[in-house]
């Protein structure tokens, strides 16, 4: 099974992931945190600004949904947490995986540019920085997902994997 949680910057991917693989830990020991930055610095490409162009986050997905299928076919859980762009991902991993619960996670921007905690908001902004999600590369997912969670609202990312939680065991 693969939880993949998918939302822009500073939206709490990492926040409700964390939190959803320590609970399901205690239910299924053969559970793993699959994280988008970590496996940018895994694969050396977390300061390569090529890697943020529309392609370099292509070849990012796809090497994350290999890690997680490989993940998946030997009988381990994954949730996986990463800024998905790219419709024909979301759906192709319908098909990949042993089972597959989609949960997007969405905020206004005016809550992401204030939490901004690696200031890419900020920099986009002031024309430091290109290749930013929400501001020169468009973020518009037509996919529908299993889930859909605001984080800038009063649930707290514990709360938000419980309801997870809740979901996954009636599937």
């Amino acid at each position: 099974m693969v939880v993949w949680i998918t939302g822009p910057s500073a939206v709490g991917k990492t926040a409700v992931g964390e939190r959803l693989w320590r609970l399901w830990k205690e239910r299924a020991p053969n559970v793993v945190l699959v994280d988008g930055d970590a496996m940018r610095q895994i694969f050396g490409t977390g300061s390569d600004p090529a890697a943020f162009a529309p392609a370099g986050r292509r070849a990012n997905a796809e090497r994350i949904v290999e890690i997680c299928r490989w993940l998946d076919a030997q009988g381990v859980h994954v949730v996986c947490c990463i800024l998905a762009i790219f419709d024909d991902i979301l759906e192709r991993n319908r098909g990949l995986f042993s089972g597959y619960l989609e949960v997007r996670l969405s905020a206004p921007h005016g809550v992401l540019a204030a939490r901004d905690p690696k200031g890419l908001y900020r920099k986009a902004l002031a024309g430091e920085m290109a290749n930013v999600v929400g501001i020169d590369i468009p973020y518009a997912l037509r996919s529908t997902p299993d889930l859909s969670f605001d984080t800038a609202g009063a649930a707290s990312a514990d709360e938000i994997a419980r309801s997870i939680i809740e979901a996954l065991s009636r599937s």
